[in-house]
């Protein structure tokens, strides 16, 4: 029971009690504010706090499921024709990318948040899908934990240290977890540069939190339309690059590791080059974990779903719909 000089006793060793005790008393009691503060022998602007919070943590998710919307439907039809588990999103048909962006990035968030636990190792790709899962990252603090960046991220314009190291620290404040930065370029100029790194202690170090990961969070990169694909629009890739991409019938990628349309990726030279893992690679982790929103994620989604890449899909509406449509 909250105590009467409990005011902003939010810091309490009790106080998660206090907001699933307020939390079940609102949203599955109807109980009005003013009568849960006398229940509690409180003040109601406590409540009002201990309610925000139960909101802010995850411990209560609300959910808008506009007029006529068929995500429940659609997650069914994309599981039943992938074999992978789907979250699809609701969104209006008047949202634009970025706001379908943000709602897939907001629920992708909760659901890291149910699933990271004390001793969990996650690995990120950096990407700008990651960018807005991080801004709805909740603090949950774990023990043993780790956040492992998965593909490194400098490049002949800039060493990439900041972004890719400010978002795995995001991640890594979210849940109280022991960040692992990968300080090696996106893409090795000489795939023997690559081979030698790969021996080095530092970098095997890194490679093997890497491969004891129990969540692999990323996205997929499209070549060309809509919001761009980092990898593609900071400076990571040549002219001559991209050419040679389109040759070989490349449509995207998964933690820079290029992919064909059917999933093949082992024969593209660029691959050789490239520091993200390989679909075999992630194919180890248990939860694998794919955020998409946009027209444009359609053919690099369905090429990293051929390629076995992807366990649990998190989606918008507009986009599920074009994947079992085209």
């Amino acid at each position: 029971m909250c105590k009467a000089n409990r005011g902003e006793g939010l810091g309490s060793i009790d106080r998660e009690q206090d907001v699933l005790r307020a939390a079940s008393m609102y949203y599955l009691q109807d109980m009005k504010m003013e009568a849960i503060a006398k229940h509690l022998h409180t003040s109601r602007s406590t409540v009002s706090r201990l309610v925000k919070r139960a909101r802010e943590t995850g411990l209560v998710e609300i959910t808008l499921r506009p007029s006529g919307s068929r995500a429940p439907g659609l997650a069914q039809r994309i599981e039943d024709r992938f074999g992978v588990d789907v979250w699809v999103v609701p969104v209006p048909e008047s949202a634009t990318e970025v706001e379908r962006l943000d709602q897939v990035a907001r629920t992708a968030a909760r659901l890291l948040d149910t699933w990271v636990e004390s001793d969990t190792i996650v690995g990120i790709a950096w990407g700008t899908t990651l960018v807005a899962i991080a801004r709805h990252l909740t603090r949950k603090p774990t023990r043993g934990s780790a956040i492992v960046q998965l593909n490194g991220a400098a490049n002949v314009r800039t060493s990439g240290v900041h972004y890719a190291g400010d978002l795995v620290t995001a991640f890594a404040d979210a849940f109280e977890a022991h960040p692992h930065h990968f300080p090696v370029p996106a893409f090795f100029d000489y795939a023997e540069t690559k081979r030698a790194m790969w021996r080095e202690r530092s970098i095997q170090r890194v490679l093997d939190v890497q491969h004891r990961a129990d969540i692999a969070l990323f996205s997929v990169g499209a070549l060309s339309g809509g919001l761009p694909s980092h990898v593609y629009s900071a400076g990571y890739l040549e002219p001559e690059d991209i050419a040679v991409l389109d040759e070989e019938g490349v449509v995207g990628d998964v933690c820079t590791v290029f992919l064909r349309e059917d999933g093949t990726y082992s024969d593209i030279a660029l691959n050789e080059r490239a520091t993200g893992p390989s679909p075999a690679d992630l194919m180890t982790v248990p939860r694998r974990v794919c955020a998409v929103a946009g027209d444009n994620k359609v053919v690099p989604l369905r090429a990293a779903l051929a390629a076995g890449t992807i366990t649990s899909l998190v989606i918008d509406e507009a986009t599920a719909l074009r994947l079992l449509r085209d």
